[in-house]
Formats: C-alpha cells, structure tokens, sequence
C-alpha cells in the first residue's frame, strides 16, 4: 500500500513504523509499498525507490526490525510506465509539473495516456527497455544486500510491466507487441535478469492483474499461460489481483473477488498463487487456504485499519496466540509470549 512518504525515495521514520508495527502485529511477510526502480518510473515524487545504493541503509534498518519481530521482509519493485509523474494522491490527481516536482520523461509501450488527465508517454523505444532491465536488475542487488527475503516484480494496476501485457495499452508492431508471446517478452525478461541475480533459495514472486475488466484487453485465459511461462524462468508464486489498466472500467468488487483468478491459475498451472482482494475476515481467509484456492492470502486495507489483524485472526481460529512480550499484560490468556527473535517462549499468566 503506497504510502506517498518519501523525499528522493528514502525510506523514512514512517516506514519504519509502518512496516514495523505490521510485523508486531504477526503478519508473516510484510512487504514494502511499489518500490520504484528507476527515479523516472515512481507514480509520484514521494514514491519509495531502490535506484541508487544510498537506498539500502535505510531499508535495511527496516528488515532487521521485521526479522527480529518473527517476519519476514518482501519488497515489490515496480515501475509506474505511463501512470508516472503523477500527484500524491491526498494533494490532487492526474498529472504533476515539472515545475511541481514531476517530471518529463514518462515513458510507456505506446503513446497512450491512461486518462485525460494523465501524462502523454513517449513510447519507450528499444535502449529506453534495456534501460529497464538493468534498473530491475539493480535493484534486485540492492535488495539483497537491504536484507529482503523475498522479491515481487509488479506486473499489475496499469503500470509499465502490465501496460505492455494488455493490448489496450500495447499498440506496438515490433517485437514487443501483438501476441501475447511479444507483449510478455519485456516481463519475462525482466524476470529472467531479476532470477540472475537474486539467490535460488529465496522467492520470486509475481504480481499480475489477471484482467482487464473490459473486451479485447489482458484476461483469465491469458494470464493462465503468462503464469506457465514465468513458472519455466523459476519465479515461484503468481499474486493475482485485477484491474488497474483502464481508467473507466466496470470492477465487480466484493468479498474474495480476485480469488477465483488465483484458484484458476494455480490449478491450470501448478505454480503456487497467492489471493488478495477485499478479504478481511479470519474464516475468509482461512477457507482460502483449506481449500485448495490458493497458497498465500495477502491483506492490504485490511492490515492499514487494524495492524494486529493477523493475532486476532489467530486467535478467532483457536490457535495459540504469540504476543510480543511487552504487550503480554494486555494480550488474552494462554497467549504465549514472543522473545526478540520473533519466536514463542511461555504462556501469560
């Protein structure tokens, strides 16, 4: 969840906090908000980014607190395309001047605007993508030496990697556009440098929007062998959300409404998948994972209104709760206590 923070993409006191209390609260794998890999691919001027090794002590300040709570730390790489140079959502909305903090070089598979509002993109050209890959490349390094256990390239909500994807926003005729084989070459090879770099032994994950929610756009059914193709390059879990490339679309929301792509997808597929999309209670979320519709459940807004949601799903599902020992006066009988390393160690008397 972008938290709009940041001054020249460092992460600051707020994240710390942020991310911090999340892992207090139980939370298994706490991500960061999309982290820009390039100055120019933030959706605002307040974006947290990964573009340069000044990044990575503050980062890693963040992941040694998250591991020390029991966490482990993920960070969501991303780059914004055409929805760049944007306002920060509280102080207006559409695009932002150069004179205002934005700036000029928005770039994207063709020169189509996500809305009115929105900046024009240049289409990016073929030094402009190999500009990318080295960017995702880079800040997967940086990752790893800021600690994160775990890597998420942002495929999804209309930005660079997911514009490519759909034809909505791909008009090309070279070799990056038409068939879903060359619209998915730019991703694919951004997996492909990512997984170069990253260790084997820590997850790859994927973010996609598994459709468009509008005729003739990225779908199910291809979002099914865009998973098979990443399954082959080693990336480990597809997180399926929706939407996000078409600014008038017609989202049917509701309880659980993208986790029928992640049912779909891992059962077609055989890569592991992980759910998200207005799942807020215990039950929800546990029936999720009983039955077989996917491997993680990710919650978001959720985890904004209440950080400790993950000891209190637990404990609504009857399991032995572990509380952080400073909280432990508070916490409800039989809780058992977490030492610093994040592991249970008694119960509350």
């Amino acid at each position: 969840m972008c938290e709009y923070s940041c001054v020249d993409g460092f992460a600051s006191d707020w994240h710390l906090v942020h991310l911090g209390s999340r892992a207090v609260g139980g939370a298994g794998l706490v991500f960061t908000e999309a982290t820009a890999v390039a100055p120019e691919g933030r959706i605002s001027p307040a974006d947290l980014g990964l573009w340069k090794d000044d990044h990575i002590a503050p980062l890693r300040r963040i992941t040694e607190f998250l591991h020390a709570q029991g966490a482990h730390a993920g960070i969501q790489l991303a780059h914004a395309g055409r929805k760049a140079s944007t306002h920060v959502p509280w102080q207006g909305e559409g695009a932002i001047a150069p004179a205002a903090g934005g700036w000029a070089d928005v770039v994207a598979p063709s020169a189509v605007p996500f809305s009115a509002t929105y900046p024009l993109p240049h289409q990016i050209d073929r030094s402009g993508i190999e500009r990318v890959l080295l960017a995702f490349r880079e800040a997967a390094v940086r990752a790893d030496r800021a600690g994160f256990d775990v890597i998420e390239i942002h495929a999804a909500h209309g930005y660079l990697l997911h514009e490519f994807l759909s034809p909505l926003s791909n008009r090309r005729t070279d070799e990056y556009g038409g068939s879903l084989e060359n619209r998915a070459r730019l991703l694919l090879a951004v997996a492909d440098s990512v997984r170069e770099v990253w260790p084997r032994e820590r997850p790859l994950f994927v973010r996609i929007s598994a459709t468009d929610w509008t005729e003739g756009g990225f779908d199910l059914e291809q979002s099914i062998l865009l998973a098979a193709m990443l399954r082959d390059r080693g990336v480990d879990l597809i997180d399926a959300s929706s939407g996000g490339n078409v600014a008038d679309a017609a989202i049917p929301a509701g309880p659980g409404y993208q986790t029928k792509f992640a049912d779909a997808i891992r059962a077609r597929t055989g890569i592991l998948t992980g759910a998200v999309g207005m799942i807020t209670s215990p039950a929800q979320a546990d029936h999720v994972i009983r039955t077989g519709q996917a491997d993680l459940v990710f919650i978001a807004r959720e985890l904004l209104r209440d950080p400790y949601w993950p000891l209190h799903a637990a404990a609504a599902l009857g399991e032995i709760v572990s509380w952080p020992v400073q909280y432990l006066r508070a916490a409800p009988r039989g809780s058992a206590a977490r030492t610093s390393t994040g592991s249970p160690e008694g119960t509350s008397r």
